[in-house]
């Protein structure tokens, strides 16, 4: 596309965009003139530097065009934008991507994730023999003692009554327990039938023993309300107003 022409009269209108800068910005905002651009055929911008403290490297850009054969410049637009090496905020990541191991807190829902690497369907083997058999440690053959069933179940009670049992504030307002959770490792032996281990690191009982009736937001089936996004309907811009300069 090849550029526009330069315009003498809409170069010379400095004071008139340097106006129109200074009516929508705050008072002693608007600096000297830097710049004028032509956009497109007798329409162009002239830039001001910003000195406000909160906008540094930003400029007020002023667009304005004439009509054709007119030697009259109006004011189409005055806006605020950023220029080269200008402080700007960081890019808008999707909550999903945001959230981070330890975010999560009691009432938090981690978004559902159906093609989650970490996960297998429950039918599938994970392809690994100590994992996918019952391994003769396991059973407790090779260690000299193991626990009696005393030593067990002191160890439920205190599981069950503590941070990873079904009294927790995080598991009280959980929406699904740690039985039906991908993440949810199964213990060997009697205490199987209670508790497991938290394979999932963006919860807060990673690496912990957890009961089967715990629970948190982070469950792999669990998913977060979704609501439709808003549709905005487009400008309507008057073709036909036009500023009389008397």
């Amino acid at each position: 596309m090849a550029a526009a022409k330069p315009d003498a009269t809409l170069a010379a209108a400095v004071e008139l965009a340097r106006d129109a800068a200074i009516g929508i910005a705050e008072p002693g905002t608007v600096g000297e003139h830097v710049d004028f651009v032509m956009d497109e055929e007798r329409v162009g911008t002239h830039y001001f530097t910003c000195t406000y403290a909160a906008y540094p490297g930003w400029r007020w850009a002023v667009t304005i065009a004439r009509v054709p054969r007119g030697k009259v410049a109006t004011v189409s637009e005055t806006s605020l934008l950023p220029g080269p090496g200008s402080l700007l905020s960081p890019p808008w990541v999707p909550y999903a991507e945001r959230l981070a191991p330890g975010d999560l807190s009691a009432g938090d829902v981690l978004p559902y994730h159906p093609d989650d690497p970490r996960l297998v369907q429950g039918f599938e083997a994970t392809g690994e023999e100590d994992v996918d058999r019952m391994a003769l440690w396991e059973l407790g053959l090779g260690r000299v003692r193991v626990l009696s069933t005393e030593g067990r179940a002191a160890a439920a009670e205190r599981w069950y009554d503590g941070g990873h049992g079904p009294t927790a504030d995080i598991a009280v307002r959980a929406s699904a327990p740690c039985s039906t959770c991908g993440y949810f490792l199964p213990m060997a032996g009697a205490l199987r039938r209670t508790f497991g281990v938290c394979a999932n690191e963006w919860s807060p009982s990673d690496g912990q023993v957890v009961s089967l009736d715990h629970g948190c937001g982070a469950h792999s089936e669990v998913d977060i309300e979704r609501p439709e996004p808003e549709v905005i309907a487009p400008p309507i811009v008057d073709d036909f107003q036009v500023d009389v300069l008397r």
